[in-house]
């Protein structure tokens, strides 16, 4: 996996992971409630509601909990959606925390899945609003909780 930063506008991170997983399987853990809280969210975390309506102007909400018994709220509104390719939605704030509690405020995230040889190459792209976002968001431990996310991912693939 890599996140990149540097060579990307000061508001823009990128975090890529390859899967050894068929696209078809790795697009159906990210789009399919189920699934997706199976290994959403940082280590230690746990979901406890997950909804999608993967069309465009459909939400998506999901609910975390923290080890320490905080639930911290996931919401965005899909802005576009190309099956097995692309997903694009724009994350809303949650009050009280500079990440937006998984998904950053006032941020355009693009998921793009690409594949590879049998495998799926995954690119999270995330645009923020500013760069001091974008300085909220790592301060967060935004790239160090999706690594972690993407790792929860490919532990369940292994297992699909």
């Amino acid at each position: 996996m890599s996140a990149k930063g540097n060579d990307r506008s000061a508001s823009e991170l990128v975090i890529t992971r390859t899967f050894n997983a068929p696209r078809a399987l790795v697009w159906q853990a990210w789009t399919d409630p189920k699934h997706i809280m199976q290994w959403w969210g940082p280590a230690g975390f746990n979901n406890e509601t997950c909804a999608s309506d993967l069309r465009v102007g459909g939400r998506f909400q999901l609910e975390m909990r923290a080890p320490d018994g905080n639930v911290y709220p996931c919401i965005g509104t899909f802005r576009e959606i190309v099956e097995h390719e692309r997903i694009v939605y724009d994350g809303e704030a949650a009050e009280g925390h500079p990440c937006g509690a998984g998904i950053p405020p006032r941020a355009v995230v693009t998921v793009s899945f690409a594949a590879r040889d049998g495998k799926t190459q995954l690119t999270l792209h995330t645009r923020f609003a500013s760069a001091e976002r974008k300085q909220a968001a790592a301060e967060a431990r935004f790239v160090v909780s999706w690594e972690e996310a993407m790792q929860r991912l490919d532990d369940w693939l292994s297992k699909a």
